[in-house]
């Protein structure tokens, strides 16, 4: 007898299941779930209306509770806990790797996170209240504490029939580490070098030496830094006396990586990277009212400079048609820079080293960009409407606009990091009102200086 296939979520198997809850096909949907891997299920699960969502919970295998809940979104996730009975979920939670556990237990409200406690057994809890001991978004959040350790004195052939005796491996263990009588680290063997060494060969004498560890407080965005630079598969973390603590593993880092791009991009709209696709309508736009409020706000920041200038606009009716290139030139411009050194931050490439270096570089490309375009739009303006003194005014609003732009959008998120401020979600609005309003008041102030005086 063959075994079933495991199923992927694909949008195919999203309209299968879907049609199969709408006609009542309970059981059909049941074994369909059966089939598939915990990661496809929670992906079917955020694909899914919060009905929908209620229905396919109820059908799912209780043994597969834990492994789903650790690969759903924060928001989709807090609202299928809403659905569990505390002893359910601690049962869910009794065999998720530490650093999994502590992913699901922190953003739990305060009296179902006491009431979980109470329902695990003594190792559980204590795995649980070590694993949030530690700072969120830093290593000791990410790694866990599944890992096999060695001594330096024993042989190749000992470490195997050790092994041997293992039913299984921690997942994702492609290395194992070498520590002395106090648990410090002093170096590590790959499971590939392992089983090529000869049997009497020591572990001092094959393992390697120059094994880079993680320290415990390092951000999880520099942890992801180094093994992109580095492309390991895991590796250890340390604390302050270079004891050895636990590991962070590649399936860890790429939730980072996943997460941080799901921010940038999410923050572009000024909106929660995990926020759920098929959340309520109130509650989505009552999240999204906070950034349109700014928003608005900022709006009418640049129509105040506008309403300033209300008698110029009045006599020269030309001026309104052309007034708002330059504050769209030097959004674009801005935003350039805004997207380049929010990515440069992100990847660890900016820091206080070099900081004055980039401000002084994008400030001379904001500088030369000026020049080219006013020069572009003066002629063009000219030409267009008959006056030089209007192609005057436009290409030197152009070219404070566009200066300001480049060293607005190099600057804005190195000063909201200081201030740790998100520069993602904030910066192209608060970039934004500067170019829209330098825009505004160079062009209109320019106009009233030189075409009516």
């Amino acid at each position: 007898m063959t075994e079933p296939q495991e199923q992927s979520s694909t949008p195919d198997h999203l309209e299968t299941i879907t049609q199969a809850l709408n006609s009542g096909m309970f059981v059909h949907v049941r074994r369909m779930l059966q089939q598939m891997r915990p990661g496809d299920v929670a992906w079917l699960l955020e694909a899914s209306p919060s009905p929908s969502r209620k229905v396919l919970w109820q059908l799912i295998d209780p043994d597969d509770y834990g492994e789903i809940l650790e690969e759903l979104s924060e928001e989709v996730r807090d609202g299928i806990i809403r659905l569990m009975e505390p002893e359910k979920l601690a049962s869910a939670l009794e065999d998720m790797e530490s650093d999994d556990l502590a992913y699901v237990l922190r953003d739990l409200p305060e009296q179902l996170f006491n009431q979980v406690l109470t329902e695990m057994d003594e190792q559980d809890r204590h795995r649980a209240e070590l694993a949030l001991s530690y700072p969120e978004d830093t290593a000791g959040s990410l790694m866990n504490t599944e890992f096999i350790t060695l001594r330096p004195d024993v042989t190749i052939d000992v470490v195997l029939r050790y092994l041997r005796r293992h039913t299984e491996l921690p997942e994702g263990t492609d290395t194992l580490y070498v520590v002395d009588n106090d648990n410090r680290l002093l170096g590590d063997i790959s499971l590939a070098s392992l089983v090529v060494q000869s049997p009497t060969t020591t572990v001092a004498e094959a393992m390697d030496t120059s094994v880079e560890a993680i320290p415990l407080t390092m951000t999880d965005t520099d942890v992801a830094n180094l093994f992109e630079r580095h492309d390991w598969l895991s590796a250890p973390v340390v604390d302050e006396n270079n004891q050895l603590l636990g590991r962070i593993t590649i399936d860890d880092v790429v939730d980072i990586i996943r997460e941080e791009g799901e921010h940038s991009m999410m923050g572009m709209a000024k909106m929660d990277d995990d926020e759920d696709t098929f959340a309520p309508v109130l509650t989505s736009a009552r999240r999204r009212s906070f950034w349109l409020t700014i928003n608005l706000g900022s709006a009418l920041v640049a129509a105040s400079v506008s309403n300033m200038f209300e008698e110029t606009l009045s006599q020269l009716a030309t001026l309104a048609i052309l007034m708002t290139i330059v504050p769209s030139m030097g959004g674009i411009a801005g935003n350039q820079t805004l997207a380049l050194v929010i990515r440069g931050m992100a990847v660890g490439h900016i820091g206080d080293s070099n900081a004055r270096w980039l401000l002084t570089k994008e400030a001379l490309v904001g500088l030369i960009n000026g020049m080219l375009w006013a020069l572009a739009i003066s002629v063009v303006v000219a030409l267009w409407k008959g006056s030089w003194e209007i192609g005057l005014v436009i290409a030197a609003a152009m070219f404070i606009n566009l200066s300001v732009a480049g060293l607005a959008g190099a600057s804005i998120p190195l000063i909201m990091k200081r201030f740790n401020i998100d520069p993602a979600l904030a910066g192209s609005m608060a970039l934004t009102t500067i170019t829209d309003t330098v825009g505004l008041l160079s062009f209109l102030g320019l106009a009233t200086l030189i075409l009516l005086h």
